[in-house]
């Protein structure tokens, strides 16, 4: 089991300097577990967005009327969303593998990053209903309290699946570890220029660049956890 490797104090070279030639090496020798990460993510909902359609397709949309169309789209949400958490489920890993990686110092083999997620499952989908709920709710609040739960994550998704620790505690000590200590503050100036440009990245390539550009940012930003003292 991945925690079994996973020391009281990460790697020696994840508290080096992260540069992207250092984040490259690591993530070309994770390239099988991340590639196969997308295609599990991408099958998950591409089989959710078919059962949407043909639950449509079923109520004889788009001929159907007012109130059947409301109906079957409403039947449709509620198909796909089991698909929705299982594809978030799954996509977690782009961030934990990294934080297992730079935690234990070993590589993450395929075997290794998904019966990870069946080692604790109830933990790790909490841990996720906690975060989209608060984010949520901060959304909803005045988009910005959304946005700075949502920068987070790295840290957050780092002490869920690298410690034992209660998931409220992990929550706040990931909050407090990002806005209140001056590592945290430089962390999210780096969080946000890295992924502007993700973003950049994406939209220059049509969104193939994303392909590379997330898991390698991921390899960085959890560096960078490391360096800044954010997590031990």
């Amino acid at each position: 089991m991945v925690c079994s490797r996973v020391p009281a104090l990460a790697a020696p070279f994840a508290y080096d300097q992260p540069t992207i030639t250092r984040s490259w090496s690591a993530f070309l020798a994770h390239v099988p577990t991340m590639l196969l990460i997308w295609v599990v993510s991408a099958v998950i909902t591409a089989v959710g967005l078919g059962v949407n359609l043909v639950i449509l397709a079923i109520a004889g949309w788009p001929e159907a009327g007012d109130e059947a169309f409301t109906l079957a789209s409403l039947l449709s949400n509620l198909g796909q969303l089991p698909f929705s958490i299982l594809a978030s489920f799954v996509g977690v890993l782009f961030v934990a593998v990294p934080a297992l990686y730079f935690s234990s110092g070993s590589e993450i083999g395929v075997a290794e990053a998904f019966s990870e997620l069946s080692r604790r499952p109830l933990r790790y989908f909490l841990a996720g209903v906690l975060f989209a709920v608060v984010s949520t709710f901060g959304v909803l609040l005045c988009i910005l309290p959304g946005l700075l739960v949502a920068l987070v994550m790295p840290v957050y998704v780092n002490l869920i699946f690298t410690t034992d620790r209660p998931i409220n505690d992990a929550f706040a000590a990931a909050f407090q570890a990002c806005y209140g200590t001056p590592g945290g503050r430089i962390f999210l100036g780096i969080e946000l220029l890295v992924w502007a440009v993700v973003v950049v990245v994406a939209i220059c390539t049509c969104g193939l660049g994303a392909l590379l550009a997330v898991p390698l940012s991921s390899f960085y930003l959890q560096n960078a956890i490391y360096h800044r003292g954010l997590v031990s």
